[in-house]
């Protein structure tokens, strides 16, 4: 039954100072985000053992993104929609909500994996990988690809849970997930007792081990129905018009994912081919080991992004529209005071943070000083995700999609392409390309969101 208009008034997302709203809803989120890149650290640092294992755990990080941005078009709209009607006082929508998505993360879940294990040779070939580094790499992906099943199952049920506001049980679950992947592939990387030793292989066999346990958890969850949202078997399938609306706003979402994945692999293979000699594990080492350090501040980006949805959505379901604006304001001024002391730590502790992740040391001399360079744009970089989310919370997919089209394909890869291979700037002249393409999103998006029509966005 629908909670009476009282109940609903009470709600601390609907009423009380916004930045303590917004601080209450994103700090859940940044715990959840925090474990999940020290297990990502964790992974880079058990694979350190050699430049090939760090070729396939950061090879794997990009097919886990491309995934997770397939998927994500359930969970954007499934955010939107839960939120909407949880902010009206409209639970059992919500519940239909959920219940649909869940189906259709079952099924993508699928999808995805057939992709990637059919997918895996093509993406190490693209990359100039060859001998010993490419059967890594392949295996590694392949196996990768098993625990995605169930990853997606977990990704569109937070998705569902922060829509209506419950940002602690995804933090528990994806807690108990994280911690689960490094005892496991800590254990099966160095062995224990009769445990023998499985070397790369037992980072992603951890991996797995770690998402299928996650995905199970949430299914039981779920069902239980102690969240406030619930599964019905009755009401897990594809049909009706909620999948229709999920799609309409989750499509364009996914459409800009799959743009930013491909002009990423463009990127890479941008980074595959600085060096003369062709593929260079030096220069390809020295990008994952800073793409996957910079993680640190999609961590608060994407915490205060989760929290500006909810109570965007939230607010424009109860009629709000001047509270949803300032939810989204007040969430980029805070994450932006977060990601300045980030650019003081990675300028200045750049040097302590290549040589904790390699001991190569031809992979420090390019990492160092191209990671203080990239130091310099995390503000803007904090921007590009917190606005995108807060749009997406409102239901507005499609200029997020424009933006990252014009950043990505006309900025960032020929950028890329011409400072670091042209006219041979190495890795800080990649970088240029992804920095620029960055602030000129952030730009465009600070622009939408302050003076388009957003919140009338039909979901």
């Amino acid at each position: 039954m629908d909670e009476p208009k009282g109940e609903r008034e009470r709600s601390p997302v609907l009423t009380g100072p916004v930045g303590r709203a917004v601080m209450v809803l994103a700090l859940p989120v940044l715990v959840e985000q925090l474990l999940s890149f020290s297990v990502g650290m964790v992974d880079t640092y058990l694979a350190s053992m050699s430049t090939n294992a760090t070729t396939a755990v950061g090879s794997a990080a990009y097919v886990g993104w491309l995934a997770s941005l397939i998927i994500s078009f359930v969970g954007t709209g499934t955010t939107a929609l839960v939120a909407r009607h949880w902010g009206a006082g409209e639970h059992d929508a919500a519940n239909r909500i959920a219940n649909r998505s869940m189906a259709m993360a079952a099924c993508m879940g699928l999808l995805v994996f057939v992709f990637v294990f059919f997918a895996a040779p093509a993406f190490a070939m693209l990359q100039q990988m060859e001998g010993e580094t490419y059967d890594i790499v392949v295996r590694y992906l392949r196996l990768d690809g098993l625990g995605l099943i169930f990853a997606s199952i977990t990704l569109v049920g937070s998705a569902a849970l922060r829509g209506a506001g419950n940002m602690r049980t995804p933090m528990k679950i994806l807690g108990i997930v994280n911690v689960l992947n490094v005892i496991v592939s800590a254990t099966l990387v160095y062995g224990l007792g009769p445990i023998p030793a499985l070397g790369v292989d037992g980072i992603v066999i951890g991996t797995v081990v770690a998402r299928t346990s996650g995905g199970l958890l949430m299914i039981w969850v779920l069902f239980r129905g102690n969240s406030g949202l619930q599964l019905h078997r009755h009401e897990i399938h594809l049909k009706g018009l909620e999948v229709t609306r999920i799609m309409r706003i989750g499509l364009p979402a996914a459409s800009e994912g799959i743009i930013m994945w491909t002009g990423n692999l463009l990127f890479l293979m941008i980074i595959s081919r600085l060096s003369l000699e062709g593929f260079s594990k030096p220069f390809y080492a020295a990008h994952i080991i800073g793409i996957r350090v910079e993680a640190l501040t999609y961590l608060p980006a994407v915490a205060w992004g989760h929290a500006a949805a909810t109570m965007i959505g939230q607010a424009l379901g109860a009629g709000d529209a001047q509270r949803a604006r300032r939810a989204g304001q007040m969430a980029v001024l805070q994450c932006s005071l977060l990601a300045t002391g980030l650019m003081a730590f990675y300028y200045f502790g750049a040097e302590w943070i290549y040589t904790l992740m390699t001991k190569d040391v031809a992979v420090r001399a390019i990492g160092i000083p191209a990671f203080q360079f990239m130091a310099l744009f995390q503000v803007p970089l904090v921007l590009s995700i917190v606005y995108v989310l807060a749009l997406h919370g409102a239901g507005e997919t499609r200029y997020p999609l424009i933006f990252t089209i014009i950043g990505v394909l006309f900025i960032r890869v020929p950028l890329g392409y011409l400072c670091g291979i042209v006219l041979h700037g190495g890795l800080i002249g990649a970088w240029i390309g992804m920095n620029v393409d960055v602030t000129v999103r952030a730009i465009l998006l600070f622009i939408r969101f302050r003076w388009g029509n957003w919140q009338g966005t039909r979901v």
